[in-house]
């Protein structure tokens, strides 16, 4: 079973995407273990503070060091993570290749970052890997982490009902997928392609798969430099 620990300010926030849809099931069916940890029980001092003002001064709050080690450290003791995920704007952008990896196998610790970030010994001492989901800045990283988290388990088998459904996504063989089609075959005088009614399955996947490149050279042409 797959157990990711969510580090976050505010864990509210994130924990309605995993009461609904796919992730839910996966939950329940004991796939995967979700575990949210608010960081301010983690702070050692009396008014549970967990940021300060930056060294240099500058406007915004830093996330202080001490309560995210505190955190994952305790999290450490008791069983071994693949890796431990700082959500922050400015890492590698998140893509297919990455959610595969980290569907397969092992435990995540995901950091939400928030205000100004976190200290940078945090990154340089205790993160092993930094994601972004948009060249763009949220308010904090609990959405990402979210978004991060139903990438993954929505690969892990067993999680959709159709396990090849998947494979076919977009990306999974760096290409957007092929336009999709169910009924009615007209409506409002528009037709569904004559080639997928054939039944040839043949000329069915030579058309998909002649769509999918003519939709992926539109659409990200950078995917053929």
């Amino acid at each position: 079973m797959l157990r990711i620990d969510i580090i976050s300010v505010l864990p509210k926030l994130i924990k309605s995407p995993f009461n609904a849809s796919i992730i839910k099931r996966a939950i329940e069916k004991k796939i995967v273990e979700i575990h949210f940890h608010d960081l301010k029980d983690y702070a050692s001092n009396k008014r549970k503070q967990v940021d300060d003002y930056q060294f240099g001064g500058g406007s915004g709050m830093v996330l202080m060091i001490e309560p995210i080690k505190n955190c994952i450290d305790l999290l450490k003791k008791d069983r071994v993570y693949k890796e431990i995920i700082y959500m922050t704007p400015d890492a590698k952008i998140l893509n297919q290749k990455i959610a595969n990896k980290l569907s397969i196998g092992g435990n995540l610790i995901i950091l939400c970052g928030h205000y100004k970030g976190v200290d940078q010994r945090v990154r340089d001492k205790i993160i092993t890997m930094e994601i972004s989901i948009g060249d763009y800045v949220l308010s904090g990283g609990e959405l990402p982490a979210a978004v991060l988290c139903d990438s993954i388990i929505r690969l892990i088998p067993g999680v959709l009902g159709d396990e090849t459904s998947a494979l076919s996504d977009s990306f999974q063989d760096g290409m957007i997928a092929p336009p999709v089609y169910t009924r009615p075959e007209n409506f409002d005088n528009m037709s569904v392609p004559k080639i997928l009614m054939s039944g040839n399955k043949g000329k069915i996947e030579n058309w998909r798969e002649e769509k999918a490149i003519e939709r992926t050279k539109k659409i990200r042409p950078n995917f053929f430099d």
